[in-house]
């Protein structure tokens, strides 16, 4: 995912800002808005404290239509699919989603994404806003030898994601859901629900209508994103608020942001970007270097970092001053301290009430345990290296 305020590459400061098909359920909630990659996007309805802590105890429902899906459809797809990403997207069964990167050819990060195989020779990967076309127009050209057509839908797909302990109550709990199929009885559709392992996804109706239910996120909580047509979003939107009652409240960016740094769960812009090899941001297990045949970027990848290179970690710290993404991270406290590294993300963890961050930093003081010092606004602050995540949950 990416920062609230990026510009989409390729837009420029006249370009037309785009709106949600949930925009005007948004402005008559009264949310406040930000530009996300040149869209128009919800960044808090109340608080973001409040927001945070839906999440963590009931459920929060956020609008992720802004989120770029591009199709790759024919019996070449999976190694298609195989040669463009740096993982096995051929080994994932019927209903499957698998966390993967784009690399350039140097190894650098152009997005990280999430694929769905969602039928015989059908697949969907879902970009970030502000990487969609960059990702839809690399995957076109890396297809290109193929036998399979690519096809850029985002416009055609809204995404609304349900996230919280009590997301799978509430989804059970709202009418109009079915299966996609003979049947497709409010029964069926619990049986399907209850079924549905993690990074699983199932095709089913909404009123009649398809959508497709996945157990993915981007919080750290269990829950679900819905993917299904524009024009369906809002009664999709209105019907799981109704039916969750006080249980799911609207959630904007703001809180999606405080809630993954949490998790530990990289931000693109941030702790992913083009100049960082998948290693380096703790991600060297999602490329599969054991698969038959080449991928863009993978000499780059088996080569490796520079010995120096900075690598990602997290840092806890006390008191109230929370390291901020551009912070300078020093290996003391004193004006002859080096400094070895930059903060990526950083914020006051509501969960666990203490600051919590991440930050790039030289190879000789990653280690977990180390005491390092952020300077927040001209301060040195005291912080301990840790692994993320900062939050698990507990079921």
């Amino acid at each position: 995912m990416t920062d609230p305020g990026t510009t989409a590459p390729g837009t420029t400061e006249s370009a037309p800002e785009r709106r949600s098909p949930l925009d005007a359920v948004h402005r008559a909630a009264g949310a406040s808005f930000t530009d996300f990659a040149g869209w128009q996007m919800p960044v808090r309805y109340s608080s973001d404290l409040a927001e945070h802590h839906a999440v963590r105890t009931h459920a929060g429902i956020f609008d992720l239509s802004h989120m770029g899906e591009i199709v790759l459809l024919g019996p070449g797809s999976a190694a298609a699919l195989d040669h463009a990403l740096a993982g096995r997207l051929s080994a994932i069964a019927m209903g499957q989603a698998k966390y993967s990167l784009l690399l350039a050819e140097d190894g650098g990060i152009i997005d990280d994404l999430v694929v769905y195989r969602t039928g015989e020779d059908r697949y969907m990967v879902v970009a970030n806003a502000a990487n969609a076309r960059v990702v839809a127009e690399e995957l076109r050209a890396r297809a290109d030898r193929f036998d399979t057509f690519v096809s850029d839908e985002s416009d055609d797909i809204a995404l609304v994601a349900l996230q919280g302990p009590d997301a799978r109550t509430v989804l059970r709990e709202t009418p109009g859901f079915g299966v996609d199929g003979p049947g497709n009885d409010a029964d069926d559709f619990d049986a399907s629900l209850d079924a549905l392992k993690y990074y699983r996804a199932f095709p089913a109706t909404f009123e009649g209508e398809p959508v497709l239910i996945a157990r993915t996120g981007y919080t750290g909580e269990d829950g679900f994103e819905l993917y299904l047509a524009p024009d369906r979003a809002p009664a999709l939107w209105e019907a799981l608020r109704e039916t969750g009652g006080p249980r799911v409240v609207p959630c904007g960016l703001a809180s999606r942001d405080t809630l993954r740094l949490e998790a530990g769960m990289p931000l693109y812009g941030h702790e992913l970007s083009r100049d960082i090899l998948p290693v380096q941001a703790g991600l060297g297990r999602v490329v599969a270097l054991d698969k038959d045949g080449d991928f863009v970027g993978r000499a780059a990848v088996e080569r490796g970092p520079a010995a120096d290179a900075p690598v990602l970690v997290g840092l806890t710290a006390e008191g109230r001053r929370a390291p901020r993404a551009g912070y300078a991270v020093f290996d003391g406290e004193g004006d002859d301290a080096r400094e070895v590294g930059e903060i990526t993300s950083g914020a006051p963890s509501p969960t666990l009430g203490h600051p919590v961050g991440m930050a790039f930093v030289a190879p000789d003081a990653a280690e977990t345990g180390r005491g390092l010092y952020v300077d927040v606004r001209g301060t040195r602050v005291a912080a301990s290296v840790v692994k993320p995540p900062f939050y698990q949950r507990t079921k």
